[in-house]
């Protein structure tokens, strides 16, 4: 594992660990649908690029024609 994809599955968990607690302490409730529904994905998201290093906003944004570097936090 990269230091980059570390920092996606740091991120994706403390995201993860943020939703989760907020949902067991009861300040918010995701089971409704809200917009909470797209923090929870981008944070899994996140995880889950730190191991596989599929990133789905790297290749979206590369067929919009963004460039690659090899100092972005997506492998």
């Amino acid at each position: 594992m990269t230091v980059n994809n570390g920092v996606n599955v740091v991120a994706g968990l403390m995201i993860i660990i943020g939703l989760t607690g907020a949902q067991l302490t009861g300040e918010m409730d995701i089971t409704h649908v809200s917009w909470l529904w797209l923090v929870a994905f981008v944070g899994i998201n996140l995880f889950q690029s730190g191991f596989t290093g599929i990133c789905t906003a790297k290749k979206v944004l590369a067929k919009l024609g963004l460039k690659d570097s090899n100092g972005s936090c997506c492998q």
